[in-house]
Order: C-alpha cells, then structure tokens, then sequence
C-alpha cells in the first residue's frame, strides 16, 4: 500500500513544482521585460525604444553657426562656416578659418534663420588658419559656449555643423567620434610642397568643403575645435587617384582663442624670422640647380639656398650650402617641420641650430628676429 501511494505523491509533488517555477519564472520576465511579449509571428507590444541623441547638444550652437561668404566687390569668391564665439556689448564676434575669407574685402554672415547681416573683417593669420570677424549683436541668436581639449579622450562623440557644399545644405550636422589628438598635418599653401605643420585633433565626422571653419562640438555641445581640413590625397597618376575618407581635422579651441585674442586686438601674429631661403634635402633637382651638394652622411635638413644680410642667420655665421638638421634638440626633416619647430618660439628668444658643413657637424646659436612678412 505504500509503494502505491508513493506512485501516485511523487508525480503530484513534480506537477507542483513545475507549476511554481513556470509561475515565477513569468513573474521574473514579466518584470524584465516591463510587460513586452514577443508573439509567435514576431510582433511586439509595449515596446519602448530609446536611442542616444545629441539634439540638446546640437541646440546649444545650432543658432550660434552661420555661413561665412566672401566677396570681392560684389563677386562671391568663396563660402565656409563660422561661429559666434563672444559678444561685447554691441558688438559680436565671429571666428572662422582665415582661408574661408582671405583674397576677399568684405563678408556677409548668413544666420540658421535665413537672414543675413554685413560683417566687419579685424583680420586673420595664415599659418593659424584663424580669422575674426565681427557682427552686430542685434542680428546674433545665440553665443556659443566654449570647451577645452584637456580632458577629451579618443572615442568621444563629437559633432560638426557647417555648410558642406555651400548654403544650400547650411546647418549640416555630422557625427563621429574623437579618432586623434596632437595630429601633425602637412599643410600646403601653394604648390605641392608642404609649407608648415599644424597641430590639429582628429575626427572620422564627415568634413566637406564649406565646413571649414564650423565648430567641433564634444558631446556637451561646447565648442573644442574649428574645423579646417579634410585630408584628400591624390597620386600624380594619369591612372591612379584616391581619397582617404573618415580623416577630419580641427585646430583646438585653445590655440584658435590665443589668435583670436591677437586679431581682436588689432595686432599683428609675431612669427620669428632667422633670414633664410631654403629647400628640403630630397628636392635634388633644385639643388643641383643651385649647386648645392649634400654630404653623403646627411640623410635629413633642409639645405640653405641664400642667407640674407645682416638677419639673424647671418650673424649667427651661417652660410649657402650648410644642411640644418635641428632646431634646439628637435630633428629636422623638411621646411614644414622646420618652421613648426621655429614659430614654437618668440621673436628675441635665443635658439640653438645644429647644421652640416661639408660633412662636418655645427652648432651655433642665434637671437631671433620678427618677420616683417
């Protein structure tokens, strides 16, 4: 009698059991999943979607960019994007890239809402990139807040708003991350030598032609950068081109505010000068012209062409034909990086040169001077 009851207590005690865990695993789901039932033909209700917007960033310099368009006389010659960065009193300030107005004598500021008000050029500055111009306060809708690059980290979000293209897509905003910081780009102001290096931060938000001089926004909606290139590069093929995409560069804020801060002043950007032409070691074509001969042992300078009277490189007993190889106890390579190294530097500032003459190794030191160019 007993085996018989114990047949038929055991199935109803696992019946009981798995009653209780199906009812409690509902109660878990059920509270997991905050009611949403997933039907046998893939429907679902009580779906709540979110998604991480940057709207309210974007609201807090939306109305503070405008489109920058230059003239020359009453011809548009070129179109970008600034922003308004101060306001003093009546007088607003707007900073944009120096290339966006440069070759043009006036400029017209178009605002998010369509209008458009003169501006006043106080000037810009080309190895900075940066320009400033000013508006009055009663056409201005917003002033946008300023951030700072010390704290940002690669993978950030960031965001651009410009005028890709020209006005006709004014207000494009673009999203991406932070993909570099302290970026060294070559930058070409004629031809296709590099001139100059500047330090910039780099982001994969998508750059066009009209951007240049929008903000780069972090996710705060504070302005960390002014954008100014987008790095394209072409072979010289007949056959062969290509452009490298996703590669956006900005100058940060903190030096595009230390030129601004000059310009606003109605001064000049004092670059030193030491009074020399000069030529990287691997245009071997034009030296031979100039009939200079680099020493087998030299694999990096920069050769100098001339040496101008009485400059600074001239007192300092310089000469046609010697290689420079470094500024202070930095290598040099090329005339971009040479001038990088040489504008960290003030006009009186004492620097040391190490050069190559006739295979033999230098230094001397030299005062620097300012440019008057």
């Amino acid at each position: 009698m007993k085996i018989k009851n114990n047949k038929i207590v055991l199935p109803l005690l696992i019946f009981l059991a798995f009653v209780a865990g199906s009812f409690w695993s509902y109660l878990v789901l059920n509270q997991l999943t905050d009611g949403t039932i997933k039907t046998s033909s893939g429907d679902y209700t009580n779906i709540k979607i979110s998604e991480n917007s940057i709207a309210n960033a974007v609201d807090k310099v939306y109305d503070a960019t405008v489109v920058i368009s230059s003239y020359k006389g009453e011809t548009p010659i070129s179109t970008g994007t600034g922003f308004i960065y101060k306001q003093d009193g009546s007088t607003s300030y707007i900073m944009t890239n120096y290339h966006v107005i440069s070759g043009g004598d006036s400029a017209k500021a178009i605002f998010s809402d369509g209008s458009i008000a003169d501006t006043k050029i106080l000037g810009g500055e080309t190895y900075s990139d940066i320009a400033v111009l000013t508006v009055s306060s009663a056409e201005v809708k917003q002033i946008a807040t300023i951030g700072n690059t010390n704290d940002i980290r690669l993978g950030d979000t960031v965001f651009a708003v410009g005028a890709p293209l020209g006005d006709t897509y004014s207000g494009t905003v673009t999203k991406g991350i932070l993909s570099g910081k302290d970026r060294l780009v070559a930058v070409s102001f004629s031809g296709n030598t590099s001139d100059y290096y500047m330090k910039v931060i780099q982001t994969d938000a998508a750059l066009n032609p009209g951007n240049s001089g929008g903000p780069l926004c972090n996710i705060n909606g504070e302005v960390i950068g002014v954008n100014s290139l987008k790095l394209t590069e072409e072979k010289n093929s007949s056959i062969s081109s290509y452009s490298v995409e996703g590669m956006g560069f900005a100058i940060p804020i903190e030096d595009a505010l230390y030129y601004a801060g000059i310009i606003e002043k109605g001064e000049s950007v004092q670059r030193p000068y030491i009074g020399i032409s000069m030529l990287d070691i691997t245009d071997s074509y034009y030296l031979w012209q100039s009939g200079i001969t680099v020493p087998e042992n030299v694999n990096s300078g920069v050769a100098i062409l001339e040496v101008v009277a009485s400059s600074p490189a001239a007192k300092a007993k310089l000469q046609k034909g010697d290689i420079i190889t470094k500024i202070e106890d930095e290598q040099i390579s090329s005339v971009a990086e040479l001038r990088y190294e040489l504008y960290k530097h003030s006009p009186g500032d004492k620097i040391t040169v190490t050069y190559n003459r006739n295979g033999k190794e230098y230094k001397t030191e030299l005062t620097l001077e300012q440019s008057t160019s």
